[in-house]
């Protein structure tokens, strides 16, 4: 969840990847392997990232389009430096569901949304969905 996601203006994220038995994360600390539950929720203040590897097609859904979902191509690492809850930098290097949750998350606070990365074909395919949700949103912005 970006702060974006719930109308504050604020380079901050939250992530947590616990649970997700299908789609495996990956983290590093200075090199070394590190247990990804042991940092969940994932807090991100002012985050900088350096994607690396292989770009690579995955799904993805995104709490701002509801029942939406599309393969989207990401790399499959990120290495990132920010700041954690507590105020102390730190870096870290991702993979797997982790990578593409940071840089989801990421693109959102740079107002980036996931159907921006959706290739054409995919995005003409989910046209009817994506209106009717326009339409859903501009009523209720009327209340």
């Amino acid at each position: 969840m970006a702060a974006q996601q719930v109308g504050e203006a604020l380079q901050l994220t939250i992530i947590d990847v616990r649970g997700v038995t299908d789609r495996p994360s990956t983290l590093e600390l200075d090199g070394n392997p590190a247990e990804v539950n042991q940092f969940m929720p994932l807090v991100l203040i002012n985050p900088e990232i350096k994607p690396f590897g292989e770009t690579v097609a995955g799904p993805e859904g995104c709490l701002s389009f509801p029942e939406i979902y599309a393969d989207i191509r990401r790399a499959e690492g990120v290495a990132v430096k920010a700041t954690n809850d507590k105020g102390e930098p730190f870096e870290f290097r991702g993979g797997g569901l982790l990578a593409r949750a940071v840089l989801h998350e990421v693109d959102h606070l740079n107002g980036i949304l996931f159907i921006d990365r959706m290739d054409k074909e995919t995005k003409e395919e989910l046209r009817p969905e994506l209106e009717e949700l326009q339409a859903k949103t501009k009523a209720e912005l009327k209340k």
